[in-house]
């Protein structure tokens, strides 16, 4: 491998395979992609044209085989996630792969074993890690700045609903879109939890209904340390993407708001406002996709770990669980009855 780039081939050319594909190839000199592959030829070689990748592959399987390639971006669709994982890591390849691994801790396990025994670093895509903004809310929970956590409220509301073709292959609400919460729930707090409990239902699009999932929930969390939160979801918000995070403390509290996409506030004699926040992730997390993948280039290149390990992909997945099956027996449950 060369020592002062990182060689990329990137598994997908959909929505967020074209957020990392601009990361790579615009923003960290670094690294580079040498190869893309997807199922659409037609979108795989739009994206190339727009990156500047010199290789349209005819399979995964030609990514994993070329010897230049160090890495391998996995951006398909969920479903595929853990056995490219697997083959990657039987290739030698080292693996940055969109979340989750599969809706299946024993598709996960079976990945996860692969990648050891391999010895090749993964990392998982929870980007929302690598935001400053909840970087410090993080850094203040880390030094005490605010006492012992005892409150904690995420609120992630999307902008609109996705299409329906989308939601009945996304693994729901709860592992498609409020996994992120999971994971930050669990980062933000340095705490796991040990209990949830869910009130849910489709009041935002009759259609999401229809395809067996929920588009609007409130999850309660019990952590270990005692303390409590809540994670408030919806597919629609009207006036943006709503992404904001407040933490109460035994010494004070921390909070984050919206980003907008200017600072102006106009008064007059009717109203006092602003413009709509930024309005859906690839404005609002743009600076985090790129962060997270920068680190994820840095671990492999100096040998370190990577910021979001194993074990940090698996919790999530198995909240999420432990959500929709609170959702559906109409009890609080326990996440060790998930994990087995």
């Amino acid at each position: 491998m060369n020592a002062k780039k990182l060689h990329f081939g990137i598994i997908g050319a959909g929505r967020i395979g074209r957020v990392h594909a601009e990361s790579v190839s615009f923003r960290l000199p670094e690294a580079d992609i040498l190869s893309i592959y997807d199922v659409n030829r037609p979108a795989a070689e739009a994206l190339a044209a727009h990156c500047g990748i010199p290789k349209i592959a005819a399979s995964a399987d030609e990514i994993f085989s070329d010897p230049r390639i160090d890495a391998v971006l996995i951006c398909s669709s969920t479903e595929t996630h853990a056995d490219l994982i697997v083959r990657a890591a039987q290739a030698g390849k080292h693996i940055f792969c969109e979340k989750p691994i599969a809706f299946a801790l024993e598709r996960i396990d079976a990945a996860l074993a692969a990648v050891a025994k391999a010895g090749v670093k993964l990392q998982i895509g929870f980007n929302r890690r690598f935001d400053s903004n909840f970087a410090r809310v993080r850094n203040a929970v880390r030094s005490g700045e605010i006492g012992k956590p005892c409150l904690v409220h995420i609120v992630s509301r999307d902008p609109a609903p996705p299409p329906i073709g989308y939601v009945r292959t996304s693994g729901g609400l709860f592992l498609d879109m409020m996994i992120h919460d999971f994971d930050m729930a669990r980062f933000l707090t340095g705490d796991d939890v040990d209990e949830v409990y869910t009130a849910a239902g489709v009041l935002a699009d009759p259609a999401i209904g229809e395809a067996g999932d929920l588009d609007t929930a409130v999850v309660v969390l019990q952590f270990k340390s005692g303390a409590i939160g809540t994670i408030d979801n919806s597919r629609k918000a009207v006036f943006g993407y709503d992404q904001r995070v407040e933490i109460l403390g035994s010494e004070g509290k921390i909070a984050t708001e919206n980003r907008f996409p200017n600072e102006v506030v106009v008064s007059n004699g009717k109203s006092v406002y602003s413009d709509l926040p930024l309005n859906f992730f690839m404005d609002r997390y743009t600076e985090s996709f790129a962060q997270e993948l920068k680190e994820f280039v840095q671990a492999v290149l100096d040998g370190k770990p990577t910021p979001v390990t194993g074990a940090d992909s698996r919790a999530p997945v198995i909240m999420a669980l432990a959500a929709r099956r609170s959702y559906d027996e109409h009890r609080p449950v326990r996440v060790a009855e998930v994990e087995g």
